[in-house]
């Protein structure tokens, strides 16, 4: 997939803070997710389809054992690029609590298929933009292995078992650092994602073939099975109906023609006694059949059976069978078309429904963050103690230090003492939680997992150090301007 390397000259935050020398190497690419609405439809579609069975499919981004590794602490002075920055957060109505901490609902899942068709998942935050569209994630959840991005990406905020409260949201264009896109550096290891207006789908209509042809939306036909009586009256008033097959009476066979079916008639003692004994047409078919009756029913009945008592005095019907054997017949069935279109809703700008955190760059180490993720992975050991249904959190102060991990070329990471295992991977490191409004500044996202002290556990997550270069990054994100996928009566817009 082509990139677009975008200079350092455009607009946004102050020139101190995008300072660059002449001739440096761009700071950030932005690509393609899906820019169309109608494509933005389909891809939406596809995880909400049959009541969100695409989403319950997907399963946590993955972190082999082996890639889960030690950090190391720099011994270089760690300097910041430029002067520490903040945007505020938008506030959002009170979402759930968990435990002693309120769950902010601008955290959710983003969705979406790899190069091998696998259906993952990854966490992910609403966050603060000019256009209220911007979310933010690991690098790694939007680019694999830091080239093409991931196909039919969409945000999910208050993911849970598969439903979508708020809607769902579909990329339409990824920002990243350039570090991350060309050489795979998970210094670089995040990504902002400007997101179509959201949308649900609220149920199905039924229309008429004109409404339906019509429609420029998800729609479909259901064929229903009618008599002959409703046929003739569909063809008078010109439906949309046919038939399939044709009346055909039942042939008769021999017993050993393919598929015979052997059949048993009902004749007079007569016709029985005068049948043969043995296999083939007009033999007969067990012994006489003495049925229980009652009075009423004796006295009324006229068929080929015989009406007698039994030693008792008890009245009977004794039926007589001959056997033949049939190919069976078939008859003509009736069909009529139904047509209907899926309504869908506008849910509106994710920054207007679960509102956005704040962003933070540039600032100090030893900061007191927040983490959200919904943890889902297991433990090097094999142990899974967490099942990816509900987000999680850790609280502490990050370390003084920066950190390098040579194997991911990672030279400055922020890390976190937390258990939390894959599937946390791209949720936000909120600095300065406010546990009331649920909002605060992202200053980093999961990037990482490690085993500090060698027992096959995770202890610590680490994050990219979010400095002027995400800063730039993130700025370039927020001039995004996405579009509404439907408009007000549901319709796909164009």
């Amino acid at each position: 997939m082509k990139r677009l390397l975008i200079p350092l000259a455009a607009a946004g935050l102050s020139a101190a803070a995008l300072a660059a020398p002449a001739g440096a190497a761009p700071q950030w690419v932005t690509d393609d997710l899906v820019p169309k609405p109608a494509d933005a439809y389909g891809a939406a579609a596809f995880w909400l389809d049959a009541n969100g069975a695409a989403l319950r499919k997907a399963a946590q981004y993955h972190w082999d054992a082996k890639d889960v590794t030690k950090v190391v602490a720099t011994q270089s002075k760690d300097v910041p690029d430029g002067k520490p920055g903040m945007t505020a957060p938008t506030g959002a109505p009170k979402a759930s609590k968990s435990g002693n901490v309120n769950l902010p609902k601008t955290i959710g899942k983003v969705f979406f298929l790899d190069s091998k068709g696998r259906y993952n998942w990854c966490s992910a935050t609403a966050i603060q933009s000019r256009h209220r569209n911007l979310v933010a994630t690991a690098g790694h959840c939007v680019y694999e292995n830091g080239k093409d991005v991931f196909q039919k990406w969409v945000f999910v905020p208050g993911y849970y078992q598969g439903k979508a409260p708020w809607g769902v949201y579909v990329g339409a264009y990824a920002f990243t650092t350039y570090d991350l896109d060309v050489y795979d550096d998970y210094d670089g290891d995040y990504a902002f994602v400007a997101v179509h207006n959201g949308f649900s789908f609220v149920g199905e209509k039924q229309v008429t073939a004109r409404e339906f042809g019509e429609w420029v939306g998800d729609k479909w036909m259901k064929r229903r099975e009618i008599d002959a009586d409703e046929f003739a009256k569909c063809q008078k008033n010109l439906g949309d109906c046919w038939s399939e097959g044709e009346d055909k009476a039942a042939d008769l066979v021999g017993p050993d023609y393919p598929g015979a079916v052997l059949e048993k008639v009902e004749v007079d003692e007569e016709t029985y006694e005068a049948a043969k004994v043995g296999r083939g047409q007009g033999f007969k078919y067990g012994e006489p059949l003495a049925e229980p009756v009652d009075k009423a029913t004796w006295d009324a009945y006229k068929g080929l059976g015989k009406k007698g008592t039994d030693k008792v005095g008890n009245y009977t019907i004794t039926h007589f069978y001959t056997q033949k054997w049939i190919k069976p017949g078939t008859s003509r069935k009736y069909f009529e078309a139904r047509y209907y279109i899926g309504v869908a809703k506008d849910t509106g700008r994710l920054g207007d429904v679960v509102g956005g955190q704040g962003f933070a760059w540039n600032q100090p180490r030893g900061q007191k963050v927040t983490v959200f993720g919904y943890p889902a992975d297991r433990h090097p050991d094999g142990d899974k103690p967490y099942s990816g249904v509900t987000p999680k959190w850790c609280s502490g102060v990050t370390a003084n230090k920066a950190y390098q991990v040579n194997t991911f070329r990672v030279e400055e990471h922020q890390v976190l003492k937390c258990s939390m295992t894959g599937g946390a991977d791209g949720g936000p490191w909120l600095m300065r939680y406010d546990n009331g409004k649920r909002t605060g500044y992202v200053n980093g996202v999961t990037s990482m997992f490690h085993d500090q002290d060698g027992n096959d556990r995770v202890d610590y997550i680490s994050s990219a150090y979010f400095d002027g270069e995400t800063a730039a990054v993130y700025d370039k994100a927020s001039y995004a301007e996405t579009k509404k996928i439907v408009g007000p009566n549901g319709e796909l817009l164009q």
